[in-house]
């Protein structure tokens, strides 16, 4: 298995979203593209052979906002454990129901799910709900500087970007303590062989939240000031992954692409001989 990783996944669409306007607290669903775009995600992503594997996941962060619970509910990652904003007598919508009797492990995960306000989206303050442009605009007619850049300045009555980086850090280092520590190596991961000889501890780590708060944590996994502008995109509905370099917990670092899984292909080879 790779080293240990952290999947990112940024919330479905929403019409705010789709028109740049800044979402922090309201409640916005998603639109109806954004739901079948993520159900396309979950399928294209999520499987034994896939990016995301759902027997390696050691944990689930999800945004107490609904947009993020909606778009994990529409991954269908087999989860095991009942979604914490639904009871047992209410299943989430146009999602699979996990039924042990029939589940595929390798499409189903025992990972317990957190909800994080940690990883809530930047309290945008006076800026909830208009875009940039209106920022800028709003700004000068009021009498302070036009050149405005979150990642240096913040948002009025909200959030600043020591205040984000502060509580991220925070989460990082839970991650690292709780999941990753330990756990690199040929004997790490679901599948492999622990120091007792049994199966090894899954240990990768998903994460569902938002566009802001997910580039700010990438940012500050590779020990990046938000102040200087992380230069992230990723784009409503998006994955992006981070990962460790030589092995190392110590030396975090953004994966730009991970290569497929050899062990799928050698078995789809021995089929054919």
């Amino acid at each position: 298995m790779p080293d240990p990783r952290v999947f990112i996944i940024r919330h479905g669409e929403t019409e705010w979203s789709l028109n740049g306007r800044h979402t922090g607290t309201t409640e916005l669903p998603l639109t109806a593209a954004g739901e079948k775009r993520i159900r396309a995600t979950g399928k294209a992503l999520v499987g034994d052979d896939r990016l995301i594997v759902p027997g390696n996941l050691a944990h689930i962060y999800v945004s107490p906002r609904r947009r993020a619970q909606r778009t994990l509910e529409l991954l269908n990652l087999g989860c095991q454990e009942q979604y914490p904003w639904h009871d047992a007598s209410s299943p989430p919508a146009n999602t699979t129901p996990f039924d042990p009797s029939s589940s595929d492990p390798a499409r189903s995960t025992t990972a317990k799910i957190s909800i994080a306000p940690s990883i809530s989206e930047w309290d945008y303050g006076s800026y909830e709900g208009l875009t940039s442009s209106q920022i800028r605009v709003s700004r000068a007619q009021r009498g302070l500087s036009a050149d405005w850049d979150i990642w240096r300045d913040g948002c009025e009555g909200g959030e600043s970007p020591e205040d984000v980086a502060a509580r991220l850090d925070e989460l990082i280092a839970e991650i690292r303590e709780k999941w990753h520590k330990g756990r690199f190596g040929k004997g790490s991961g679901w599948k492999g062989k622990g120091e007792d000889g049994k199966g090894g501890e899954p240990n990768d780590v998903l994460i569902v939240a938002h566009g802001h708060v997910l580039r700010s944590f990438a940012a500050r996994w590779i020990g990046k000031r938000l102040e200087e502008n992380p230069s992230l995109i990723l784009e409503a509905g998006g994955v992006g992954t981070l990962s460790y370099e030589h092995h190392s917990i110590d030396e975090p670092a953004i994966l730009l692409g991970g290569a497929f899984v050899v062990e799928v292909e050698e078995k789809l080879e021995e089929k054919k001989i």
